[in-house]
């Protein structure tokens, strides 16, 4: 009789060391990868992706009129396009960041993000930097103080770009990155809404 009623008693579900009873293992891997590799057609990725393009096509025209221009490798002797000096080197060195942005652009997802933001800060230090070789015999790239400025702009640009929706502590909670931060709410939020009756439809 006994042996009987044990065959009915219910199954328990297997519980892993250290885990506490009546108590199921949180989803991980199904938030957690989103931190991965976030999805190119979410909305986030369309804003890196133009950030990315926008720069990398001001980038491009610049190097490109300064190619025509047939400038020197390093020549200082003052040429300037649209109001910023220039040389070869730094036509070229222009053209190569904004191909770089492209393929960002062409990627998109975390790819661009990050990109964006490591070129901003690339292109903040470039200031700096330049900003204390202008009278000096190693200013190869031929900068003047608008060059300077206009470097921290594309700098700070590319940075506002890629950290958009990513670096904030007021992030909703559909974010992917928030969901990525704080997977155990994003899994007991998504089963709230799973279990959430749906409205009835009303006949016509």
């Amino acid at each position: 009789m006994a042996a009987t009623h044990s065959l009915h008693l219910p199954r328990r579900h297997a519980r892993h060391p250290g885990q506490s009873p009546g108590r199921r293992p949180a989803p991980r891997n199904k938030v957690a990868r989103l931190d991965e590799q976030l999805p190119v057609d979410h909305r986030l990725s369309r804003v890196y992706r133009i950030g990315a393009g926008l720069m990398g096509l001001v980038l491009v025209a610049f190097g490109i009129l300064g190619l025509i221009d047939k400038i020197g490798i390093f020549d200082t002797g003052g040429h300037t396009i649209a109001g910023l000096n220039t040389n070869g080197a730094l036509s070229i060195l222009s053209i190569c960041v904004g191909l770089l942005l492209f393929v960002g652009m062409v990627i998109g997802g975390n790819f661009a993000s990050t990109l964006n933001m490591v070129l901003g800060i690339a292109f903040i230090l470039s200031g700096f930097i330049n900003l204390a070789l202008l009278d000096t015999g190693f200013n190869f790239l031929a900068f003047h103080m608008q060059n300077v400025l206009f470097s921290f702009v594309v700098g700070l640009m590319l940075m506002m770009f890629g950290m958009y929706g990513r670096v904030s502590g007021g992030l909703p909670h559909d974010n992917p990155y928030w969901q990525a931060r704080h997977p155990e709410e994003a899994a007991l939020e998504e089963r709230s809404r799973s279990r959430r009756p749906s409205m009835p439809i009303a006949p016509p």
